[in-house]
């Protein structure tokens, strides 16, 4: 009997050994095939000086002051004027929302939809007291070391620059594109983008367009950042989660400190965000994150390429380890941030109004309503008030990878950065382009950069650069995507 059974739970596993070799191997690599392309000849040292000196202008963008710093935008765009003289002399331009700019490259051919290529002039601050821990001044504009050190290299000046520098040189050259090509730079994406690129948005609708494509900044080249890939992933971001802060408010009763109640205004708050903290919406491996793992999959070596080609046993198994961290986690579900509690203006006196703030970053499928209910749902009984705070935006819709729009930038970065593997991704933060959704089908969130994990926290932080040989590589990725969006393009394309 004993041996009986140990044969069948030996055939068993035997038998699921057989399935999940046989569905890696039949995961097959869905990598697009593409030639070789000769780099275009680069003066690195002459394009590193120009974006360097466009960091020295302290273009911080403000939440309450609409033209803060303005003269710092203004010396911006004279300074653009003077470094691509053949863009602001054959391209119509004009000037949105105060300090946003707007290009139009005229194409070929009137028929075909154009594109739109976005970035962003305005940068964050520098967080106070950190000052003394740049190794370069943050707004020096210093080459050092083969980086270009300072506050917008990354974020998002080193995109501005690049595609300006690909115009630049493609007008040199005598080259029209087919499709008309907008350029879209708005000047407060740090906070919002309502004057700008919500402004930009607005125009272009009116003007009746519609784009093959938007590409914003987004997602990155990711180097060593992804286990059991032994080669760099250029992740597309093909949606991006919405913004949803609501408000909690509890009124009670102000009094003495010696005399408190059984249950405080702030206790009674406090149980309440640790009510939201413990009971998180729901995690799952679906949508865009289970688009991605399934293109990575039969990239991968060892075991994570077995587990990602069978998530139908290994779903499990892998969100409990996604859920530990908090970038793959949010890839998996609406997360909740407790940002901001008010309560008190005296030590021995109990404050009659407390008011929290939670931070919701959406997922798409859920929406600020399905939010609000869970927040409700969570709290009941508290007697604390639930409001939405403006400036809230549900997530986009996803832009589909079987269309040719995804191909042409797929192909791009296959031809521009050899070796990289390209798969759709989400994309966690906001950017400009959630304004352009009435715009196209096709908008994506993707930058250039190469970044490992060491860089990340150079992203709004400290230290913020980014290499010489990297920007030559970003500023070849839109030479080659303008020339690319020009070729006649096809819903399929070969893959290895």
């Amino acid at each position: 009997m004993i041996r009986r059974f140990f044969f069948f739970l030996l055939s068993i596993f035997f038998f699921l050994l057989v399935v999940l070799t046989a569905n890696t191997l039949r995961h097959r690599s869905q990598q697009l095939l593409v030639s070789p392309i000769a780099p275009i000849a680069i003066d690195e040292a002459a394009v590193a000086t120009r974006l360097a000196k466009s960091l020295t202008f302290k273009t911080i963008s403000s939440q309450t002051d609409r033209d803060a710093n303005a003269a710092q935008f203004e010396q911006l765009h004279a300074y653009l004027a003077t470094a691509f003289p053949l863009v602001h002399a054959k391209l119509q331009h004009e000037t949105v929302g105060g300090s946003s700019l707007l290009f139009k490259w005229q194409g070929s051919d009137a028929n075909a939809k154009p594109i739109l290529l976005m970035a962003h002039e305005d940068v964050v601050p520098i967080a106070p007291g950190t000052e003394s821990l740049w190794q370069q001044a943050p707004f020096a504009g210093t080459i050092n070391d083969g980086f270009i050190w300072g506050r917008g290299a990354w974020d998002d000046k080193g995109n501005l620059l690049s595609i300006l520098e690909a115009v630049e040189s493609l007008l040199a050259a005598g080259f029209q594109p087919q499709r008309s090509i907008y350029l879209s730079f708005g000047h407060d994406e740090e906070v919002g983008g309502e004057h700008g690129a919500k402004a930009i948005a607005a125009l272009l609708e009116s003007r009746h367009l519609q784009f093959e494509f938007v590409l914003d900044e987004g997602m990155l080249i990711t180097e060593g950042m992804l286990s059991g890939l032994s080669v760099p992933a250029a992740l597309i971001g093909v949606a991006e989660k919405g913004y949803a802060s609501i408000q909690l408010t509890l009124e009670a009763t102000p009094g003495h400190s010696s005399m408190p109640p059984a249950h405080t205004a702030i206790g009674m708050m406090s149980t309440a965000l640790s009510e939201l903290e413990k009971n998180q919406l729901p995690a799952g491996i679906r949508g865009v994150a289970l688009d991605m793992f399934d293109t990575l999959a039969p990239e991968m070596h060892g075991i994570n390429r077995v587990i990602l080609s069978n998530l139908w046993l290994f779903s499990p198994l892998l969100q409990h380890e996604l859920e530990k961290n908090g970038s793959t986690n949010a890839m998996l579900r609406t997360t909740t941030a407790l940002t901001m509690v008010h309560a008190g203006n005296k030590d021995n006196v109990l404050p009659g109004v407390i008011d929290a703030t939670v931070n919701f970053r959406t997922l798409p499928g859920d929406t600020q309503a399905t939010v609000i209910e869970h927040v409700k749902n969570t709290i009941a009984q508290s007697g604390i008030r639930v409001q939405s705070l403006a400036g809230n935006s549900e997530p986009s819709r996803v832009s589909p990878t079987t269309s040719a729009a995804y191909q042409t930038l797929n192909r791009t970065i296959r031809e521009t950065f050899p070796n990289v593997i390209v798969a759709p991704g989400l994309m966690l933060g906001a950017t400009d382009s959630r304004h352009f959704d009435k715009l196209s089908d096709n908008i994506f969130k993707f930058s250039p950069v190469r970044a490992g994990s060491e860089d990340l926290p150079r992203f709004h932080g400290t230290n913020e650069r980014i290499s010489v040989k990297n920007y030559a590589e970003m500023i070849r990725f839109y030479h080659q995507l303008i020339l690319n969006s020009s070729k006649p393009s096809t819903e399929k394309e070969k893959t290895t």
